[in-house]
């Protein structure tokens, strides 16, 4: 049977070979009937197993923004939408690598994966604003602060969410959580960011 990584090094092989075809073959109509021959017989003689599924990897490509369907089986590689599209968004290993820093949990409310919350990899600074796809322009949300950002200037989201870990510390009695919360929500009101989100004391 088949373990975890090998299964990884596997998909990473046959997804590298699709890649290396259509790099290879920039700007041109490219058939089903032409790209799968070569990436089957190149995977077997690489690793001498049989290429599982090379139109469901194909298609992949094409939902993750790598390769323009220009009609059904026909796909074509872009290098300039490519390179546009991975300065906008992150890439499979960026993604994977935020998730990994933030230990797979929402940083907004900490629940993740291990609470059956789906989780998001988000740009702390918009990609309409110019946010780049990098580690550091990166943050985990779960599905609901997702939402919320996007409805939300990120210094709203922000306030609200103190306001409530605020109200949560004082009803819990965590004095040490208190004292934090007010110290940052001091901030918002000592300059005047977001004053039409009430704070109760």
């Amino acid at each position: 049977m088949k373990n975890k990584s090998d299964k990884k090094k596997d998909e990473v092989s046959q997804n590298s070979l699709l890649v290396e075809y259509f790099q290879n073959n920039p700007n041109k109509s490219v058939a089903h009937f032409q790209i799968v021959p070569w990436v089957t017989n190149e995977y077997k003689k690489l690793t001498g197993k049989p290429f599982a599924d090379p139109d469901r990897g194909i298609r992949k490509l094409h939902q993750e923004g790598y390769l323009v369907k220009e009609k059904k089986g026909v796909y074509r590689f872009d290098p300039s939408m490519v390179k546009k599209r991975e300065l906008e968004d992150f890439t499979p290993a960026i993604k994977q690598a935020i998730f990994e820093r933030d230990g797979f949990k929402c940083v907004m409310c900490g629940k993740g994966k291990k609470e059956g919350v789906e989780i998001h990899a988000d740009h702390i600074k918009p990609k309409d604003l110019g946010g780049k796809a990098t580690l550091e322009n990166g943050q985990t949300l779960c599905s609901a602060h997702n939402f919320l950002k996007k409805n939300l200037k990120q210094t709203e989201t922000g306030k609200k969410m103190f306001i409530r870990l605020y109200e949560l510390a004082k009803v819990s009695g965590d004095t040490n959580l208190v004292k934090f919360c007010t110290d940052i929500l001091e901030v918002f009101e000592k300059n005047n960011i977001n004053g039409h989100i009430e704070w109760k004391r």
